[in-house]
């Protein structure tokens, strides 16, 4: 008889292992289209959200009024930034974000105000009801001249250094020696857009107080700890007091990889209205959401020996980092630690600083940080394979490191 294709083999050692096939352990659920993801939770007495988004890139909020959507039959609640007065962050030492915007708006599409209503047509309703009145502020779409702005056009409130977000400069070894004996210098300009996850499952959470008492926080999130752990911070509760369930995920690629506005806000609104609440992302709002990969102005300095053997290395980096920090903290350091490998060189050196811009927030993608700068140390290779006239390959051979040995920023 043979094995049923539906019921995977038991797991041990012997069958386990690298170099062989294996099964994908949800595959069948996802076949037969069975998988419940957080949209298709449905709860007695569920209430839907809907977000009041920023229709300017910087805007100071001069005042909310909800009234004519409180008013609205089939609504239940309304919560503001004035709500979400505590700021948070993925990484603990930059918490510069509310859950929504409480003195101003940084970017098209951040969130101000929110709604919980009867169902999703009329909470849609209920948010176009709410009257927001806007002062425009001057708005930076390009990180050069927001690090060049003066302190009185400081995009994000909690920044301590008006629009620079991170810089790291880290040398290992003496670079412009280097720089100064090369048979060979290349120099290049590089620029790396900005990309997006573009997850088929938009993001979405439900929250609901069970009997109890307890928080229960259902989330399309990669990260239910970091989590967790803000959902305590920003609404005051002992953490004991909240579970986050992570149902299966529609894609991610690190686009849900830290908290959204939307999961504090169907956790507070669930607290006020003591029903259960849900909010899906439309499409739009995903990208608003954003956190995809960082655009990077990059200028290289590289110099090679005359038969190829790279001397030194210099990398100067310019991130756009949009309106918050997500994991920019890291990004800055990893446009330049990661640059190195896998390359041996006598001396490296990178200076990276991340802005804060008037845009959604960067943060991880696939290759997070690393990509970017891949893209300009390989170019500069090859440019120099081409002056020097050996073969792209051999040259990277020839820098190749070799097994059991470190990089020049001493990684292994």
């Amino acid at each position: 008889m043979p094995d049923d294709p539906r019921k995977p083999a038991p797991l041990t050692a012997a069958n386990w292992q690298l170099g062989k096939v294996h099964r994908k352990v949800d595959a069948m659920e996802r076949m037969r289209g069975i998988t419940r993801y957080t949209d298709d939770l449905k709860l007695p007495g569920m209430l839907h959200a809907k977000i009041v988004r920023s229709p300017h890139a910087h805007a100071r909020i001069v005042s909310i009024d909800p009234s004519r959507a409180l008013a609205m039959p089939g609504v239940f609640g309304v919560v503001t930034g004035k709500d979400f007065p505590i700021p948070y962050g993925v990484i603990p030492w930059t918490p510069d974000e509310n859950a929504l915007a409480v003195d101003k708006a940084l970017h098209v599409g951040d969130g101000v105000a929110a709604v919980a209503a009867v169902d999703e047509d009329t909470a849609i309703e209920a948010a176009k009801a709410i009257d927001i009145v806007w002062e425009p502020l001057p708005a930076f779409f390009d990180p050069i001249a927001a690090l060049a702005a003066p302190p009185e056009q400081q995009i994000n409130p909690y920044s301590k250094h008006v629009n620079l977000s991170k810089e790291v400069l880290l040398e290992f070894g003496d670079v412009e020696q280097g720089i100064a004996t090369a048979a060979l210098v290349v120099e290049g300009e590089y620029f790396f857009e900005g990309t997006t996850h573009a997850a088929i499952e938009p993001h979405c959470a439900v929250a609901q107080v069970e009997p109890n008492g307890l928080l229960t926080v259902w989330s399309a999130t990669q990260v239910s700890h970091y989590l967790h752990r803000e959902l305590a911070k920003v609404l005051e509760l002992p953490a004991y007091r909240i579970r986050v369930i992570q149902p299966p995920l529609g894609g991610a690629f690190g686009g849900k990889s830290e908290p959204f506005d939307l999961e504090f806000v169907v956790a507070k609104l669930a607290l006020m209205t003591k029903r259960p609440v849900k909010l899906l992302y439309t499409r739009e709002e995903v990208f608003y959401a954003h956190r995809g990969r960082h655009p990077m102005r990059m200028h290289y300095r590289t110099g090679f020996t005359a038969d190829g053997r790279i001397l030194a290395m210099d990398a100067r980096t310019i991130i756009d980092g949009g309106a918050y920090s997500s994991f920019g903290l890291v990004t800055t350091y990893y446009s330049g630690q990661l640059a190195v490998s896998p390359y041996s060189m006598g001396a490296y050196r990178f200076h990276s600083t991340r802005a804060y811009t008037n845009k959604p927030a960067c943060g991880p993608k696939r290759g997070h940080g690393s990509v970017q700068p891949r893209f300009a140390t390989e170019v500069q290779l090859d440019k120099a394979a081409v002056a020097l006239g050996i073969d792209p390959i051999e040259l990277r051979r020839r820098n190749d490191l070799g097994a059991d040995t470190q990089t020049k920023n001493e990684f292994r």
